[in-house]
């Protein structure tokens, strides 16, 4: 008989004893926030990697908070994971790597990641794994890992060529090359540039309009959209014809379209 696994223990184990993260929740903003502070640079260990997906599924299950955010302290977002780190890993326990990294997709809350100065290697991928992502002007990104004389192992690779198209992925990845907040905004991989020092009033604009929106479509359009590239067409077609149909009865759209033949504007907060 196949042993039964306790998930909420195993998260819980995970969580004990957190390394170089931090959660914080904002009950009156609805908002969980994920938070690298490991000074100097908000490095990232390999243990961490399984912890950032256990706090994310934590606060994906918790009612209280409506969008989460990946932030780092110390004035920086993150220089990436703990090179030295991985001598120390015994081979073949690395090749899931983006599977705890992929959790912001995962989420069925909206979830987005604050760029400060530098978002380079798995902090990088994380952050593309996000629904949303805004970067401070003076922010630099990067895979690095080929000067390394190795290769992004968490992502990395396949988002940044669906985001931004495969000749800029190459060119960005296969030469290591940093590229700025501003370039990244014209590839379509930041969603906004803020100015240096903005980055707190960038993210409270974002954290009230995203709470602020109606809790099952925005799930479902997650949902629906993370698999655009995942078939054809006529399979999206389907899908999202099949989801606004099971939408349509919902207390959500009763409410929008009243508030709209009110000409008042909807309050989905308490719903």
């Amino acid at each position: 008989m196949a042993e039964k696994v306790d998930y909420a223990k195993d998260r819980a184990a995970l969580l004990e004893d957190l390394d170089g993260l931090r959660a914080e929740k904002d009950l009156a903003r609805k908002a969980g926030y994920l938070i690298f502070d490991n000074p100097p640079m908000n490095t990232i260990s390999f243990r961490a990697r399984s912890q950032v997906r256990a706090l994310l599924e934590a606060m994906d299950d918790d009612p209280d908070i409506r969008i989460i955010v990946i932030r780092g302290a110390n004035g920086l977002y993150s220089s990436g994971g703990d090179i030295p780190g991985f001598l120390k890993v015994d081979r073949d326990h690395m090749a899931d790597l983006a599977f705890n990294v992929a959790t912001p997709e995962r989420c069925r809350k909206p979830v987005l990641a604050a760029i400060e100065k530098f978002a380079m290697g798995v902090s990088l991928e994380l952050a593309l794994a996000c629904d949303f992502r805004i970067a401070t002007e003076n922010s630099q990104l990067a895979l690095p890992e080929i000067n390394l004389g190795t290769i992004p192992g968490s992502g990395g690779t396949q988002r940044i060529a669906r985001i931004a198209g495969l000749g800029r992925a190459k060119e960005m990845i296969m030469r290591g090359r940093r590229i700025s907040a501003t370039e990244a905004h014209e590839w379509g991989l930041v969603s906004e540039v803020v100015p240096d020092g903005g980055l707190d009033d960038a993210i409270d604009k974002w954290v009230t309009d995203m709470a602020a929106r109606p809790q099952v479509p925005l799930t479902t359009l997650k949902w629906i959209l993370n698999r655009t590239y995942d078939g054809s067409m006529a399979a999206g077609l389907e899908l999202e014809g099949q989801a606004f149909e099971k939408i349509r009865p919902g207390p959500e759209f009763e409410h929008g379209i009243d508030a709209c033949l009110a000409k008042m504007k909807p309050d989905f907060s308490d719903m």
